[in-house]
């Protein structure tokens, strides 16, 4: 049983995510916070011995989940977060993708996107449990909740053609968006959202393209190879 706690200074929202929470096999609500003071608090000491995962409110009175997700990877906590929030600033969403968030799941939402985000967690912690010995890339990833999935997409983006586009600027990226187009059979605007998706969850950079005559080309590259080049 995955042991959950809650936390969200609305009680009818707490209430809303303790009933869908209920709807869910192998989940369990076993504490429930209104605040970031409380929710330190429970997590300091119960921690891995009393939660496996945190549904975690972005904007509180005292204190945002940027600042409790901070204080539990300093203190090394070993629970799972999943950031549950109206708030959409692309830098927020950055900093919390890059201090481990398993997902970052947008209100309001219907229970059936609530039910397929925790069931994908659900599925990585059982993965995650059962993988032993040497793994393979794909394997790090999931481990690492790393999979497409994992940040729930804008409207009109699909996880299979994100995959394409992620793929193809991994593999022979700098890429335009011209260039991803004919690569990945998208339109060139299509192709460009999906890029600048990917520069909004952190793995990819956007920068000029020197050389060439005129208007500079956009190009985008993956990270960590822009960033150790």
């Amino acid at each position: 049983m995955i042991r959950t706690l809650l936390v969200d200074d609305d009680a009818l929202t707490l209430e809303l995510h303790r009933t869908y929470l209920g709807r869910l096999d192998g989940f369990a609500v076993a504490g429930e916070c209104t605040g970031a003071r409380a929710a330190l608090t429970a997590l300091r000491e119960g921690g891995a011995d009393a939660f496996d995962l945190v549904l975690l409110d972005v904007t509180m009175p005292d204190g945002s989940g940027l600042e409790v997700l901070r204080t539990l990877r300093a203190r090394a906590t070993a629970v799972d977060v999943i950031a549950v929030t109206a708030v959409r600033d692309a830098e927020v969403v950055r900093q919390m993708a890059a201090l481990g968030v398993f997902q970052y799941l947008v209100k309001p939402f219907s229970f059936a996107v609530f039910r397929e985000r925790l069931d994908d967690y659900r599925d990585h912690r059982a993965h995650a449990q059962a993988t032993s010995g040497p793994a393979t890339q794909e394997e790090i990833d999931a481990l690492l909740g790393r999979a497409t999935g994992s940040i729930v997409l804008p409207k009109g983006l699909s996880a299979s053609s994100l995959e394409r586009v992620r793929a193809e600027l991994r593999r022979r990226g700098p890429l335009s968006a011209r260039e991803a187009a004919e690569r990945t059979g998208l339109s060139r605007v299509s192709a460009r959202r999906y890029l600048e998706h990917l520069v909004l969850t952190g793995v990819a950079v956007r920068r000029g393209r020197p050389g060439g005559r005129g208007r500079p080309e956009t190009e985008y590259a993956w990270r960590e190879r822009a960033l150790s080049g």
